[in-house]
């Protein structure tokens, strides 16, 4: 683990600095962040950072408010471009994708949202099945099935024909990383999955994480600032401080870490 000021982080929690797989290989790589700059008016928000994020792990970015790890998160799910460097997802660069293949690249992806962000107007299955019918030909009787399958993962298969104004705060969380699952996606992303919630609700949610990363070996990246939460369901540690990476490691690692912001 790194104390010292870097904007370089490329080492999964399993195999120190020098990754390698128990046949001697490299781990594979989901989402490669090269360099990465970004900009608001006179503000640097990110500063030349790197990251690697790896194939089937937990990677929890932590930061406060201001810290740059939101605007990371929108650069890595393509909402926005980099002003220098460039964000390599699923093997290709997203900032030489066409509109179409973002759109792909998009289909591949599950984003939990801090809200939810389910549609009031829409049964928690309806919000489900929206991306399987929008794309996918699918026949209803399969999207049937397939949000059965969700909500089942999720704990909510008895609560399909609820109204999101139903739901508790914790099962709106639950609702949005159904739909988000909806298409099978390679790698899921989570803003902030504890916020807003009871300590017992943050530690069901977070248990829910750790259940699906280990059950459907999806990639994870859960970007947030709260500790507890971190160090449940992290793999991988990374802390951004005003736009750059300070400090990784693994959970136990962090622990020891002397780093007042970890501390």
């Amino acid at each position: 683990m790194s104390d010292t000021l870097t904007s370089s982080v490329a080492a999964p929690a399993t195999a120190g600095t020098d990754a390698r797989l128990a046949d001697g290989s490299p781990p594979a790589v989901s989402i490669e962040v090269r360099d990465v700059t970004k900009v608001y008016g006179t503000r640097k928000i990110l500063d030349a950072i790197r990251l690697d994020v790896f194939e089937g792990e937990t990677l929890v970015i932590l930061g406060g408010s201001g810290s740059g790890k939101s605007t990371l998160l929108r650069l890595m799910i393509g909402n926005v471009p980099p002003d220098g460097g460039d964000v390599v997802g699923l093997g290709k660069s997203l900032t030489r994708m066409t509109d179409g293949e973002l759109v792909q690249y998009r289909k591949q992806i599950g984003v939990l949202f801090q809200s939810g962000a389910l549609f009031n107007s829409m049964t928690v299955a309806e919000n489900v099945a929206l991306p399987l019918r929008e794309h996918t030909d699918l026949p209803e009787e399969t999207i049937e099935i397939v949000v059965k399958i969700k909500l089942e993962q999720v704990g909510l298969r008895e609560h399909a024909d609820k109204m999101p104004a139903e739901l508790s705060g914790g099962m709106k969380k639950r609702a949005g990383l159904a739909r988000a699952m909806s298409l099978d996606p390679k790698v899921l992303f989570y803003d902030e999955p504890s916020a807003g919630l009871d300590p017992v609700t943050s530690a069901e949610i977070d248990q829910l994480i750790i259940d699906l990363n280990k059950k459907l070996g999806i990639t994870s990246v859960v970007v947030t600032h709260e500790m507890d939460s971190a160090f449940r369901i992290a793999d991988r540690m990374v802390l951004l401080d005003r736009g750059k990476f300070v400090v990784s490691g693994t959970p136990a690692e962090m622990r020891n870490s002397t780093d007042p912001l970890v501390r």
